[in-house]
């Protein structure tokens, strides 16, 4: 090969080789198209929330709306609602990941079907009507609406965890099992650190489904944002009923940001 042809050649290899400014590029543009979400969730939670400021700060509030919307007052019922939410999540959490574990086992499959089923059933019933019918049933306060918000979000962390458990790749369960696991050992070591990403995904929707229904939980004495809607519609405020929505639109955002970065995690360190 002459040494024309050679420069030639090692010029074009050069060309083709991206520059460590080009691959710092190429990695920040790959981690936005990625990402981009949990970059632009927090900036609409900022503006809906400086707007809500904003607004409340121009209006000629009267002594009722003052009195509503005090700061103690909205603090109180936003704890509230985040209470009503990590509870029922937490319980959602310890009844459908093990009934899935157990549902998604060669000798229990057969009641996966029925179990499903009354799992979408319930989801499917108006959340609000089952608030109503466990508050007549048990009694009105703040663990019926636990128990309402459990079973409304049941299903989307029951169904995935089975889904995630059955996605399995079969050859790494045999090849555990081939090199001396036992079926507990495979479950807990192959099995559910693989499944995980996609039970993280379904507990997110429930927390995001609770967040949302625990509005509702007001309706049955069991506090929550909901009573500053109850007290708007009440007193006929306009303003305080915007300023509820406000909130309630930038808390169930905010949750689902935070679950979307723990989801982002968990699914890093398990790939």
């Amino acid at each position: 090969m002459s040494t024309a042809t050679s420069e030639t050649v090692d010029t074009q290899a050069s060309e083709a080789e991206p520059t460590p400014e080009q691959q710092e590029q190429s990695r920040l543009a790959s981690l936005w198209s990625q990402h981009y979400d949990l970059v632009i969730l927090p900036a609409i939670i900022i503006v809906l929330l400086a707007f809500l400021f904003t607004y409340v700060g121009t209006r000629q509030l009267d002594t009722i709306e003052q009195r509503v919307l005090a700061v103690d007052n909205v603090g109180k019922l936003l704890w509230q609602q985040i209470e009503l939410a990590a509870v029922s999540t937490v319980l959602v959490l310890v009844i459908a990941v093990p009934l899935g574990i157990i549902l998604s086992r060669r000798g229990a499959r057969r009641a996966q079907g029925p179990v499903l089923a009354v799992g979408g059933f319930a989801q499917a019933l108006p959340p609000f009507g089952v608030l109503l019918l466990m508050a007549f049933w048990l009694d009105f306060g703040f663990w019926t609406a636990i128990i309402g918000l459990t079973i409304a979000a049941l299903l989307p962390v029951l169904r995935n965890t089975v889904v995630g458990l059955q996605q399995v790749d079969q050859s790494l369960i045999e090849a555990a099992r081939g090199m001396g696991m036992t079926s507990r050992q495979t479950l807990f070591r192959v099995e559910i650190p693989l499944a995980v990403p996609v039970i993280v995904a379904g507990l997110r929707v429930a927390l995001v489904l609770n967040v949302g229904t625990a509005t509702l939980a007001s309706y049955i004495g069991a506090g929550g944002l909901g009573e500053l809607v109850q007290q708007a519609l009440r007193l006929n405020r306009i303003n305080v009923l915007l300023v509820a929505g406000g909130i309630i639109a930038a808390l169930a955002l905010l949750i689902d940001w935070l679950a979307g970065v723990a989801e982002r995690i968990v699914v890093a360190r398990s790939g």
